[in-house]
C-alpha cells in the first residue's frame, strides 16, 4: 500500500540544517571530525544553577499532571518581570504572554491562526524557514522581502506590491538579525509598525538574539507599540537551552489569545520542570554577560582570520551569526566545499540554503553563514585552517 504525502508536504524542500546534519556525517564517516559551524546550536553546557534547578523541579513537580497549555502564573510572572526590567515594558500576565515550544513551535503555528487560505505572510529574505513553511502549512502565501547589504539588510517597505499589502496578514521581522547580524533602529522599526497599521497587517518581531549583542543593546517592538504587534523570546540562544524548548510569545492580547488558541489544540504545553528551570534562567543575568564576552572572542577569532585571507570584515553588531561575503566570483555552496575538503574541515551554512530565489535574485548566493556555537578553542582551531585557504 503506498499513500501519497499531502502537496503541502511536496511543494517544500528538505529543512536547510538537517542538510548540513548530513554534510557533518559525511565528514565523519570519513574519520574527519568537523568543526560545526553549520546549525546555531550553542555547544557550551547549559549553565549550572539552571540544570541544577531543573533537576529539583522535576521532584518539586512529581505529581503535577499537564502542564498549563499557557504556562505557569510563577513562568509568566517571571517573564513579566524580566521583560519589565529589560525593556521597560508592563506585560498583563493573564493576557499578554503565552509560554511555547521554544520560537520554532510559535513561528510555525502562528499562521494558522490568522491565515486563509491565498493570504500573505511577508518575511525576510534570507530568514529563519519556519517563518515560509509555518505560512505553506496554513495555505497561505510566503512574499520575501531581500535582506541586502546595500539597504543595512533592513526591509525596504516601499517595494511590497499593492497586491500583497492588500491580501497580507502577518508580517515578520526579525531584529538581531539570523543570519545577517544586522540591528534595527527606533525609527526604522516605527516605519515597520505604521505600515502594519496602514495595511492591517500583524507585525511579528522574532527576538530571540536580543540578548547577545555586542556593543549596543538591542530594542523591543514592544517599546514603541502594543496594537497589533507581538514579540517571540526564547532562552535558546540566551540561555544555551536549545533543547529544553521554552519560550514565549508576548504583545497585543488579541494577537496572545488567538496563540492561545491554537495552541491548545496542538501540544499540552511546556514541561513545568523547564518552566521552572527557564525562570531560574531568567533570574540570573550573570551567565549572559559570560555568553557574550565568550561570542564575542569567537567572533573576533574568525572574523580576524577571514579578513586575512582576503575576505570582507563583516563583523555582526548582534546574534550568534557572521553572515560572510565569499570571494568574488564563487558562488557560496563552492565556498562551503572549499571549507569542507578534508584538510580543512570546517562546517558552515551555505547562504542560498536559507535564502530563496525571487525574480532571479538569491540574496544569499554571495554568503556563507558562520554559527559561532563551537568553543573558543575550537575557533582558534579554525582560524589556523581558514588561514591556510588558498583563495
Amino acid at each position: 500500500m503506498k499513500v501519497e504525502a499531502s502537496d503541502r508536504v511536496k511543494s517544500i524542500g528538505s529543512y536547510a540544517f538537517a542538510d548540513v546534519d548530513n554534510e557533518v556525517a559525511k565528514l565523519r564517516k570519513l574519520g574527519i571530525e568537523p568543526i560545526d559551524f553549520g546549525v546555531g546550536d550553542p555547544k557550551e553546557p547549559t549553565p549550572g544553577l539552571i540544570r541544577n534547578y531543573c533537576k529539583r523541579a522535576i521532584d518539586k513537580q512529581m505529581s503535577s499532571g499537564y502542564p498549563s497549555y499557557i504556562g505557569s502564573s510563577d513562568f509568566r510572572e517571571t517573564v513579566a518581570k524580566w521583560v519589565v526590567g529589560r525593556f521597560g515594558v508592563e506585560l498583563d500576565v493573564d493576557t499578554e504572554i503565552c509560554s511555547s515550544l521554544g520560537a520554532k513551535e510559535a513561528v510555525f503555528n502562528l499562521p494558522e491562526g490568522f491565515v486563509n487560505p491565498g493570504d500573505y505572510v511577508i518575511m525576510p529574505n534570507p530568514g529563519y524557514p519556519p517563518y515560509e513553511r509555518g505560512t505553506l502549512f496554513a495555505e497561505g502565501k510566503p512574499y520575501f522581502y531581500p535582506l541586502l547589504s546595500s539597504n543595512g539588510f533592513l526591509p525596504d517597505l516601499d517595494k511590497v506590491p499593492a497586491d500583497v499589502r492588500k491580501k497580507a496578514k502577518i508580517m515578520w521581522v526579525n531584529y538581531p538579525n539570523n543570519p545577517t547580524g544586522a540591528m534595527i533602529s527606533k525609527e526604522k522599526l516605527k516605519e515597520v509598525i505604521d505600515f502594519g497599521k496602514d495595511n492591517n497587517v500583524i507585525i511579528g518581531s522574532d527576538e530571540c538574539y536580543t540578548e547577545l549583542y555586542y556593543d549596543e543593546k538591542p530594542i523591543s517592538i514592544l517599546e514603541l507599540e502594543r496594537e497589533g504587534v507581538f514579540a517571540i523570546q526564547s532562552l535558546s540562544k540566551r540561555s544555551a537551552m536549545t533543547t529544553y524548548r521554552v519560550g514565549w510569545v508576548m504583545g497585543d492580547p488579541w494577537v496572545v489569545d488567538i496563540f492561545k488558541k491554537v495552541k491548545t489544540n496542538i501540544d499540552s504545553g511546556t514541561a513545568t520542570f523547564i518552566q521552572d528551570a527557564a525562570s531560574a534562567a531568567l533570574l540570573d543575568e550573570k551567565h549572559v554577560e559570560e555568553f557574550r564576552r565568550s561570542y564575542k572572542k569567537k567572533r573576533d577569532i574568525i572574523v580576524d582570520a577571514l579578513t586575512q585571507i582576503g575576505l570582507s570584515d563583516c563583523s555582526p553588531k548582534a546574534g550568534i551569526y557572521i553572515w560572510q561575503k565569499v570571494p568574488d566570483g564563487m558562488g557560496c555552496v563552492d565556498f562551503a566545499k572549499k571549507l569542507l575538503d578534508k584538510d580543512v574541515g570546517i562546517v558552515t551554512t551555505p547562504g542560498s540554503w536559507i535564502s530563496n530565489s525571487v525574480d532571479d535574485l538569491n540574496p544569499g548566493e554571495e554568503y556563507v553563514r558562520f554559527a559561532l556555537v563551537p568553543s573558543v578553542h575550537d575557533c582558534k582551531e579554525a582560524a589556523e585552517r581558514i588561514k591556510r585557504l588558498k583563495i
